[in-house]
Formats: C-alpha cells, structure tokens, sequence
C-alpha cells in the first residue's frame, strides 16, 4: 500500500508540470519582447531551468538524474561559452545544444505523462509544456541553420532574429502558415514539414487524449 509520504511526494514531483508550463510561457513572452537580444544569452540557461524541472517530475534513479544534470550543467556552460564568441560557429553550436537539450525534455514529459495510470490537470500541463518545448526545440533547429549554413534561412533574405525564428516555428507548428516567412533551403523546409507533422500528430493523439479521458476530481 503506498504510503501518505509517498503520495504527497508523488503529488509535489506532479504539481511542478504547472511551475514548468508557467516557465515556458515567460520565455516566450520575453523571446518576443524588445528583450530578443539579451534573452538570447539567457536562453540556454532557461532551459536549463525546464531540463531539471522535468527531471523532478516523476521517479528516476538519483545516478541517472545525476549524471543528466551534470551533462546538461557542462553542456549549458559550454553552450553560453560559444555564443559569447559571436561567430557563426559557436551561434550554430550553441542552437544545436539548446535543440538536443529541449528535445530531451519532451522526451521526458511525454513519457512520463504516458505512464501515468490516470489522467490530471497535471498531465494536460505537461503535455501543453511538451508542445511549447517542441515549439522552441524547431526554433533552435532553424536557427543551428542559419547560422552554420552557407545560405540565408529565409527566403527573400528576410530577417533572421529569435522573434522570427520563433514566430515561424510556433506558426509551423500548429499549422497556420500565414506565409510571411518561408524557409529557403531544402534543408530548412524539410525541418518544417517535419515540425507540422509533429505538431499535428501531437495533438491528434496525445493532447485531445488526454483532455478526452481527463475527469475532474468532482466527477471521478
């Protein structure tokens, strides 16, 4: 029988989807805000955030989640060490990181989520912050090309920012294309296509099988 401990503990590890979707949502905010430039520089580190926060969402071994926070410590310090250097090399590398290490959340929430024997607010709070991390994953993709390819990302050399890397992503994502932005290389739009894939399988499946299978306390 499991214990009350244990459940308050299970409930507290559950209870932090909500701190990470509210983390997400402020990263947005300030990706998109005037503050572009200087979030830049932070976002490895907000992500870093996201990383931890994740991996105190559900049991693991102490090792393992130890040896994940290491390498994402070192690996986040190096990544902030490379864009300081302002090349595009380090840029690239840099957005590479950011990508592996978010892609490595999802992973972890989605799991997670998906092993969970019933259906909380909790889990459609992971599985909204899955899809955000998925938004910002592609966005840090797009980017890793724009900065390590030999051509511009955008067609008709739009500008290339965080905020229209971002807009372009989330736009991808969810599937609206308003068309103002359109990748330029092969490479590029195939990562697009696959993006709207995801995004749309995502929330075919799991997203509306959740909330379809979700009871409120009151009517369990």
């Amino acid at each position: 029988m499991t214990s009350s401990t244990d459940r308050t503990g299970s409930a507290q590890r559950e209870a932090r989807y909500g701190l990470l979707l509210a983390l997400l949502v402020v990263t947005y905010l300030l990706s998109a805000s005037g503050l572009g430039v200087v979030v830049t520089d932070l976002q490895a580190v907000l992500f870093l955030g996201a990383v931890l926060i994740a991996l105190r969402t559900g049991p693991m071994r102490r090792r393992t989640a130890n040896i994940v926070t290491v390498v994402a410590l070192i690996g986040t310090a190096a990544s902030s060490l490379a864009m300081q250097t302002h090349t595009s090399g380090g840029e690239g590398a840099s957005d590479l990181w950011k990508g592996l290490m978010l892609l490595l959340t999802a992973s972890i929430i989605v799991r997670r989520v998906l092993a969970k024997p019933s259906v909380t607010v909790q889990s459609i709070y992971g599985a909204l912050s899955a899809y955000l991390i998925i938004g910002f994953m592609f966005a840090a993709f797009f980017a890793a090309f724009e900065h390590l390819g030999s051509q511009p990302f955008f067609a008709d050399h739009e500008k290339v920012t965080l905020q229209t890397l971002q807009y372009f992503s989330f736009t991808t994502l969810t599937t609206l294309g308003y068309g103002d932005y359109t990748a330029a290389t092969n490479g590029g739009q195939a990562l697009a296509v696959i993006e709207a894939l995801t995004g749309q399988v995502f929330l075919a499946t799991l997203v509306a099988r959740l909330v379809a299978a979700y009871r409120a306390p009151g009517r369990e």
